[in-house]
């Protein structure tokens, strides 16, 4: 057991829990890998959550941060700063639909809280749609929008969440065998649940482009259509979460929204903003941005070190065409894992988009039946291996992959090497 491994376990909450039956303490990395404090050496393959998106150590991010360390490290918003001001009208530019005007924070979680409040003060109303097995932070307001009883054991005194049914197309709650034959009834049921569970008008439908945390779902087509739809006809906005799913992830869009023909009113992101800083953003159109109430900041938003940070890692996925590398090298990664999916019976279902992929393991195909255990041990053959992993799901089922918007073939074959000698494992 290493000194830091050691420490973390006395002197932090044991809520900050760590991966694998021997934590792992990493000391170093580079580009897509990492190393421990032994030196030996690890494929990244889920980037800190999704976080470390352009690589480790990125020279350009690197320079941007040191150049802005050495000129001034922060400055409240009650001062005009060219780094955040130059970081948001890129923004603007890129920004799907109408979306103009930016609110920086530092995490996810405030991001979310920000545009749940602006959605809130917009329209005069209180209740907002969520999404079952979504994560959305863990403030007591975002707690309460999200779809998993793991992360909620905090009580939760917040009213006006409601949860609709998840696109969770492998595990349809309305019988469809599979998006083939979908008729959206995870959609309409959004109009029955404002109907029943809200005064028939509503502040916000907000959910996350691909449900990241619960096991990364992908809608299947035209449900962001139906479910907007639907919310708009009962008075509300769209947020749309775009924590994971932002910065070519999904491979071919700046957005993960962008894979379906709707403008969103209100979006979030952060996690992969900053390859690694902490930074966040809240973007909203001028009549829902112009309506925020009295004068607000956030210590750290705006910071001009993480505005640096970020405004270089967009310049990193423009200048190295990331978005079309994430495209190509993220369908290699989805057909790498349907032939996993053929191989192994443990694999339920294969899916993803870009480099945002999982498996979700099962005991039994028919029954379907989550194989926690399986993904433990999974996870630990590839730890051997030198490959790193992440888990999710509501049963801790699925493995999910957050591979480096820049990695190539070379690394999903590493990847999936490790992940089939896992199967391997786990099946005995």
């Amino acid at each position: 057991m290493s000194d830091a491994v050691r420490k973390h376990r006395e002197f932090l909450f044991p809520a900050v829990a760590m991966y694998y039956q021997d934590p792992i303490e990493l000391v170093r990395g580079e580009g897509n890998y990492v190393w421990d404090d032994t030196g030996k050496r690890y494929l990244d393959a889920f980037g800190g959550v999704l976080t470390v998106s352009i690589g480790h150590a990125n020279p350009k991010v690197v320079e941007a941060i040191v150049a802005q360390v050495k000129q001034i490290s922060h400055t409240s918003t009650l001062y005009a700063s060219a780094p955040q001001s130059n970081l948001a009208e890129k923004l603007a530019s890129i920004a799907p639909g109408d979306l103009k005007k930016s609110f920086f924070t530092s995490s996810g979680t405030e991001a979310n809280e920000t545009a749940m409040n602006a959605a809130r003060v917009a329209t005069g109303r209180l209740d907002i749609i969520t999404l079952r097995h979504s994560y959305s932070g863990r403030s007591l307001q975002t707690l309460a929008g999200c779809g998993q009883s793991g992360w909620k054991k905090i009580p939760l005194p917040v009213a006006g969440i409601k949860h609709a049914h998840a696109p969770y197309c492998y595990r349809c709650p309305f019988g469809a065998k599979d998006s083939s034959n979908c008729s959206l009834e995870c959609a309409n049921d959004i109009e029955e649940l404002i109907q029943t569970e809200t005064g028939g008008e509503i502040a916000a439908f907000m959910a996350e482009t691909i449900i990241g945390s619960g096991g990364f779902m992908v809608p299947p087509p035209g449900y962001f259509e139906r479910a907007v739809g639907i919310a708009r006809k009962y008075g509300g906005l769209f947020i749309a979460d775009e924590v994971q799913t932002a910065w070519g992830r999904t491979g071919q869009h700046w957005w993960g929204i962008q894979h379906w023909d709707v403008k969103p009113d209100i979006m979030c992101s952060a996690k992969g903003m900053g390859n690694g800083t902490p930074v966040a953003m809240t973007i909203a159109t001028p009549a829902v941005a112009d309506k925020f109430p009295g004068i607000t900041f956030a210590t750290f938003g705006g910071n001009p070190i993480s505005m640096a940070a970020a405004r270089a890692t967009i310049e990193v996925i423009e200048e190295q065409s990331l978005l079309e590398n994430c495209k190509v090298v993220g369908a290699y990664l989805g057909e790498r894992f349907q032939q996993l999916k053929e191989k192994h019976p443990l694999i339920g279902d294969a899916r993803g988009l870009g480099m945002m992929q999982a498996l979700e393991l099962v005991k039994d195909r028919k029954t379907k039946e989550p194989a926690p255990q399986a993904v433990i041990a999974v996870f630990e053959e590839a730890k051997r291996r030198g490959v790193l992993l992440g888990k999710g799901g509501v049963w801790g089922n699925v493995i999910r992959t957050g591979l480096m918007l820049n990695a190539g073939k070379p690394q999903v074959d590493e990847l999936v090497e490790a992940i089939d000698a896992g199967l391997t494992v786990a099946a005995k």
